[in-house]
């Protein structure tokens, strides 16, 4: 056992707004035509929104500025420039095949009963505590000692001055009971007030470790906001933990680690791995081609804004349950 951190980013967070965007603008387009084609990219900051990518749809009504301004403020300048889907990527897809090729990670435990690490789950509620009474940019963050204690605890949010940081921390650590050194750094550069894109840049798909599992868990690499589930470096991932969350029941284990490899324009994995508290074998029963996923998950339903919020695990989505 070894010290264990996470963090956790609120949804005002610049990067967070990026990937909210991004995903609000799938919603929409899934809404009005659930075959549609979306890689959705967003960059903001400084009263600027710049929204690219690549859409092929039926739907030609999806008003993008006003998704952005709907999560970004109405003071924003939107910049919009977006195409359709290469034709060269669409003649894999079209047929069945995977969107992209890469590695695709789904992961399991028994600490929480979110079934993630509990380091994870520790600056996630932690960040939503705050952020419920104080909806502002912020970041939390939270060490475990190697016995299992809390070392360190970390939270810096725009707005809420160190006093009232310490009460809700405080009142935090007292409703889930934490116990350990529990060492306070708060707003450790000092109470700030400008935050989100006045104060820094964000970027679709800039937070991967805080979307995935933490820093104890290795990720693929792809990004899922933005991206409709063609792209299996989110249908796979989303697959991948519902897997995980399955054999970790199946088997009454403790962790369980699955690993998916695709390859673009290709159905079938090239690898599809499961390692059951430190044993790997095969993953058999799942139609793991992306149409598959895709229809054992229903994936085409405008459901990504709210996974762009907190991370894609652990919020009582179908692939957790």
């Amino acid at each position: 056992m070894f010290y264990r951190t996470a963090e956790s980013v609120s949804p005002k967070h610049p990067d967070k707004l990026c990937d909210r965007i991004s995903d609000a603008i799938l919603d929409a387009y899934l809404a009005a035509d659930p075959d549609a084609r979306v890689a959705a990219e967003t960059c903001g900051g400084h009263g600027v929104v710049f929204v690219t990518g690549e859409i092929t749809s039926k739907a030609d009504d999806v008003d993008v500025p006003a998704i952005v301004h709907r999560i970004a403020g109405d003071d924003v300048e939107v910049h919009t420039k977006i195409v359709k889907q290469s034709p060269e990527i669409a003649q894999g897809v079209d047929t069945g095949g995977a969107g992209d090729q890469g590695i695709m990670i789904g992961y399991a435990c028994d600490e929480t009963p979110e079934l993630l690490p509990r380091e994870v789950v520790l600056a996630r509620r932690l960040n939503q505590f705050i952020y419920d009474k104080h909806p502002y940019d912020g970041k939390t963050q939270v060490t475990i000692a190697p016995d299992g204690s809390i070392d360190s605890i970390v939270a810096s949010f725009q707005n809420v001055s160190h006093d009232e940081l310490e009460k809700l921390v405080s009142d935090f650590i007292a409703k889930e009971k934490l116990e350990g050194k529990l060492e306070l750094h708060l707003n450790p550069a000092g109470d700030w007030n400008q935050g989100g894109f006045d104060a820094d840049t964000g970027l679709t798909g800039r937070k991967l470790i805080v979307d995935n599992y933490g820093p104890r868990v290795a990720i693929g690499g792809g990004c899922y906001s933005g991206k409709d589930p063609s792209k299996v470096d989110r249908s796979a991932a989303y697959m991948a933990r519902r897997i995980a969350v399955d054999y970790l029941r199946e088997r009454k284990a403790h962790e369980v680690l699955v690993r998916l490899a695709y390859a673009i324009g290709y159905a079938e994995p090239l690898e599809k791995t499961v390692i059951i508290d430190g044993k790997p074998e095969e993953i058999e029963g799942y139609d793991l081609t992306p149409r598959g996923i895709i229809k054992y998950l229903d994936l085409k339903r405008p459901i990504y804004e709210k996974s762009a919020e907190y991370g894609h695990y652990g919020e009582g989505f179908d692939w957790d349950k």
